[in-house]
């Protein structure tokens, strides 16, 4: 048999069969670059319109757009993250928990999908798995301003801890939050306010002078160092601070100035009054405190029985003889015996029968100055 015209077409038929793949091949690829081309421009459309309803928290919409993404690019990360977000924003925690806790799965350190786990936990009520996942978040790899995003991450543990009452967690939260402050006044401001309502009003007026040293005119830090001031008892600081704020528009400071004023001008013990002028002082917080009982004992809504106040009133009426400038001076002890049934009319009387004037107010502050005696 001759073979030779065979072997002639073999090569040839090969070449054609080799160059017809190829092309195949390439039209294939190109179709299918094409499609993934168009798959992924569909998805970063659809992605871009849920940012955008993302940011303008219209939610529902960006649960549409970010599950619409998804279907051209199943698993991406961020569009997985985003429509957490919008399911959180929706309020379908369960549903945003799901994606949420997958992500961690991929990515632990993510400081917003831990950040977004600890809200919805908090609001389940689970405090330990929240504060997880807050203290996660603060130490977690945050794309761009990482010491921004760090804070604010604590800053949120703060306000939480603050809201279910754990002041003493969030003391501790703002010492760490205050030590990493930079010279921003109102960055100052701010923690001086946490810091009083975490009750450490030592940190808190520490806060607000750092805020005025950098703004001098923040009226905010000035009723805050004056407020922070009067809770620690250091009432010249505070009426130097809160006629600062009042002189520059705080109304919020000027009761609190009032009780500040009372409690330097009717506290007999400091030292810068003379022996007529600690009598004169004395004669008037003796007149207030018989005052208090005769309205605590009168006819009205708020009155203490009379058997209650007995005791004080007999010995209001037996020392009243003896309050006036000549004994005073004369047995410079009598002092103390006086100021100690005024200290304890102010006591046995506060929050039990109406409203207290600013002279009471002042007077039970400096019973509480004066413990014990």
């Amino acid at each position: 048999m001759d073979w030779q015209p065979y072997l002639r077409r073999e090569p040839v038929t090969l070449a054609l069969l080799s160059g017809l793949a190829i092309i195949l091949f390439a039209a294939v690829s190109g179709i299918s670059h094409l499609y993934n081309q168009e798959q992924e421009s569909l998805a970063d459309r659809w992605s871009a319109r849920g940012t955008e309803d993302l940011g303008a928290a219209r939610y529902g919409a960006a649960v549409i757009d970010f599950r619409t993404a998804l279907l051209y690019a199943r698993d991406n990360y961020s569009y997985q993250l985003n429509l957490a977000e919008a399911l959180v924003g929706e309020k379908r925690a369960n549903e945003a928990y799901a994606y949420l806790i997958n992500l961690w799965d991929e990515e632990p350190e993510n400081g917003l999908v831990n950040l977004e786990l600890a809200r919805i936990e908090a609001a389940r009520g689970e405090k330990a798995f929240a504060l997880r996942y807050y203290h996660d978040a603060i130490y977690a790899v945050w794309p761009g301003e990482q010491d921004l995003q760090s804070r604010n991450a604590r800053l949120e543990l703060v306000h939480y801890l603050l809201r279910i009452g754990d002041k003493a967690q969030a003391d501790s939260e703002l010492i760490a939050l205050a030590a990493n402050l930079g010279a921003v006044p109102a960055e100052h401001t701010h923690a001086g306010e946490l810091f009083l309502q975490a009750q450490d009003s030592q940190r808190a007026l520490e806060q607000f002078r750092l805020g005025l040293d950098h703004d001098r005119h923040d009226v905010t830090a000035m009723a805050g160092a004056g407020n922070s001031a009067f809770q620690l008892g250091q009432y010249q600081m505070a009426v130097r601070y809160l006629r600062e704020a009042v002189a520059n528009g705080s109304k919020t400071s000027e009761s609190q100035l009032r009780v500040a004023e009372q409690v330097l001008n009717l506290d007999p013990f400091r030292t810068q009054f003379n022996t007529t002028q600690r009598g004169h002082i004395v004669m008037q917080d003796f007149a207030s405190a018989g005052a208090r009982l005769q309205a605590c004992s009168g006819p009205g809504p708020f009155s203490i029985p009379a058997t209650e106040l007995v005791e004080l009133t007999q010995n209001w009426t037996k020392l009243q003889p003896k309050v006036n400038s000549r004994d005073l001076r004369r047995d410079p002890d009598e002092v103390n015996t006086v100021m100690s049934l005024v200290f304890d009319v102010e006591r046995e009387t506060s929050g039990m029968c109406g409203s207290s004037t600013d002279t009471d107010n002042a007077l039970l502050l400096i019973a509480n100055l004066h413990e014990g005696l």
